[in-house]
């Protein structure tokens, strides 16, 4: 089943981070993705081009939206004509499944928003 079509599961802090193996075979489907570490954290982490501000403005509120739906919250940087996305599962302080979901999710969002610059 493809990553858009899962749903987040509820994590708690002794919930299993992907393996490496795990993080190449879900990379595979979210190949605009880079890996980042921040504070020792690992993170999933795309920036999107848009045509303006206000283009902006509007995919941040789908991916806040998309967000609050599945209960994980991701970093979101709005700046003129870009929108930075970064997903890291707290409770773990690292990445879990979800984070490649809402990463599937995002990359979904931004192929059906409006003013994006693909």
């Amino acid at each position: 089943m493809p990553l858009t079509q899962e749903t987040c599961e509820a994590c708690r802090a002794d919930s299993p981070r992907v393996t490496d193996d795990e993080q190449q075979e879900l990379g595979r489907e979210i190949p605009d993705w880079t890996m980042i570490e921040v504070d020792g954290v690992q993170r999933l982490q795309r920036q999107f081009a848009l045509k303006d501000f206000k283009s902006a403005l509007a995919f941040t509120q789908q991916v806040g939206d998309a967000a609050e739906a599945a209960g994980h919250h991701p970093a979101i940087l709005t700046e003129w004509g870009k929108v930075t996305v970064t997903w890291w599962t707290h409770a773990i302080h690292g990445l879990h499944r979800n984070d490649y979901i809402m990463a599937a999710k995002s990359d979904e969002l931004y192929r059906n928003a409006a003013g994006a610059k693909r």
